[in-house]
């Protein structure tokens, strides 16, 4: 449940049209509701300013279709990552209006109505080193974006042709949040540190060849920077980037 859902629903107990016991039966299932192989938190938006996200990777589609349906029921919305295709098409079948984004392994169903951000939103700017990078960094963008952020991206701009990056000064001074992504040796994050003033998340991928270990390589990489201000969270974890992100964009 959102903050605004929980504000109308007790004014609606204030002004006398809903009933305290009806009230009450909407909130029953906060702060958590089991469903035997899950516990939702439905607080989680209350605390945190966003529903809880689902991770797909692992579970059945019964059971993916079974927690969006319980927090689309509370929240008006869920979101989803780590989808396969099987998963999207059982939530598709269950939620027409959910958008999949394949690239990104996102599923995600927009609040019915939601006004597009305003300027105050905060602006995040998704960097990828690589093509092969596009998959981790889609994820961050897609997760920004649900979080309610304007974002812009810039691929393709790693440092094997640095002349790529330096030409988009103007996208990069107007960014509030910088999310860059890159596999191989991960020098990327370093290089944008030290021209921006806005944070900078860097998000180590796990593309390159053997001595890139997975991913390892450019996660020291970036943890050595010499670049003041960057951080790094872990391997392939766009969604993690993206939502450090929106806490630092958040009013």
């Amino acid at each position: 449940m959102r903050a605004e859902q929980l504000e109308d629903l007790l004014a609606e107990v204030a002004a006398g049209r809903l009933a305290p016991a009806a009230a009450l039966d909407r909130l029953r299932h906060l702060p958590f509701e089991d469903l035997g192989f899950a516990r939702i938190d439905h607080h989680r938006a209350l605390r945190q300013g966003h529903p809880e996200v689902v991770f797909c990777e692992g579970k059945t589609g019964e059971q993916v279709v079974a927690i969006c349906a319980r927090l689309a029921a509370m929240a008006g919305t869920f979101l989803g990552t780590r989808c396969t295709p099987e998963q999207a098409e059982a939530v598709s079948a269950a939620f027409p209006a959910v958008r999949h984004n394949p690239l990104a392994r996102t599923i995600h169903l927009p609040v019915e109505g939601a006004p597009a951000p305003g300027p105050d939103a905060g602006a995040i700017l998704v960097i990828s080193a690589g093509t092969s990078d596009l998959p981790v960094a889609e994820e961050a963008a897609v997760v920004a974006e649900a979080f309610g952020h304007r974002v812009s991206r810039l691929v393709d701009v790693g440092v094997a042709g640095l002349h790529r990056l330096l030409a988009a000064g103007d996208q990069l001074r107007e960014a509030d949040v910088v999310i860059v992504v890159a596999g191989m040796e991960g020098a990327l994050p370093s290089v944008v540190g030290g021209l921006v003033k806005a944070p900078v998340i860097a998000v180590p991928t796990s593309v390159g060849y053997g001595a890139a270990f997975g991913g390892l390589a450019a996660l020291l990489g970036m943890l050595n920077s010499c670049a003041a201000g960057v951080t790094v969270v872990n391997i392939d974890n766009g969604f993690g980037a993206a939502a450090a992100a929106s806490r630092i964009c958040a009013p």
